[in-house]
């Protein structure tokens, strides 16, 4: 079915009211027209959502961001094959295709809160619930999911804009191999596509997430092979113990195996992270509208 709206949100609500949306869900525009840059300026190139609605739902929902080292998006099974596992626990999955940052180093946050507060606005109309939104990122999808955790706002109150009034902060993350700091721990060609070639201390300094981590910044669940060599388990790690500092709830899956992509997204390691988050979700009482 295809949803003529020049406008994501209008289309958003037709989503729920179509049978057939759930086997051809719509990709949906991010922006409603030039998208910012965050200097200032503008970009004529949009991100987009695909909402995946789980055919059971129970009203939670997570933002999807797939991998690629920020010089792509991995859709297929970092996207579109995650929406379709948690549509299996009855979670709406909504596919983020951000912007690729080329050096840009606010784009890919501004898509993932514009995500956040797009859906948050729209819950109601698509049976979702505002307060059990979460994200998910793999790889440096990871890294924009810590990054949308740990650098969020409870939106602009004066904003013309109803999604600009919503907050930006997801309720849980789940953190799969993230790239998380942009220190000595950090995958080069990720810390490149987003920083530049030269960043300044003070962009490394913000876009380390370890170091950004605060007593608000929501739950996390992370998970990482110990024989990841392309991005290293001391991401994960000094993450997970930054959240325990700050007694944030925090659950830490520590892999034998797999590597980077976990065995190309299949076997037990992939096993053991998907069926351990979904039973962290139920604990943190995100599965249910209790």
């Amino acid at each position: 079915m295809k949803l003529l709206c020049p406008f994501p949100f209008l289309a958003l609500i037709a989503l729920t009211l179509s049978a057939a949306a759930a086997e051809n869900p719509e990709r949906l525009p991010l922006w409603p027209s030039e998208a910012p840059v965050g200097d200032g300026s503008v970009d004529p190139a949009n991100a987009f959502i695909t909402i995946h609605p789980a055919p059971k739902p129970n009203g939670a929902a997570v933002i999807i961001c797939p991998g690629g080292g920020y010089g792509g998006l991995v859709t297929g099974a970092e996207g579109h094959g995650i929406a379709a596992w948690l549509n299996g626990y009855g979670i709406a999955g909504i596919v983020l295709e951000y912007r690729l940052p080329k050096g840009r180093s606010e784009v890919p946050l501004l898509d993932a809160q514009r995500a956040l507060r797009t859906i948050r606005h729209w819950a109601k109309g698509l049976a979702l619930d505002p307060n059990r939104l979460g994200i998910i990122g793999f790889s440096a999808g990871g890294h924009l999911a810590s990054t949308a955790g740990t650098h969020f706002d409870a939106g602009d109150a004066q904003s013309t804009d109803p999604v600009e009034r919503m907050s930006s902060r997801p309720d849980f993350m789940i953190l799969v191999y993230p790239v998380i700091t942009m220190g000595s721990s950090a995958h080069g060609g990720s810390r490149t596509n987003l920083l530049g070639k030269d960043p300044t201390p003070e962009l490394l300094e913000r876009f380390s997430n370890e170091k950004q981590v605060t007593a608000q910044t929501p739950p996390a669940f992370l998970t990482h092979a110990a024989d990841d060599k392309v991005v290293v388990p001391d991401n994960s790690l000094h993450f997970y113990e930054a959240l325990l500092a700050k007694k944030v709830p925090a659950k830490y899956l520590a892999l034998p195996s797999g590597g980077h992509g976990l065995n190309g997204y299949k076997g037990p390691m992939w096993d053991a992270w998907q069926k351990q988050s979904i039973e962290w979700l139920a604990e943190m009482k995100m599965m249910a509208g209790d």
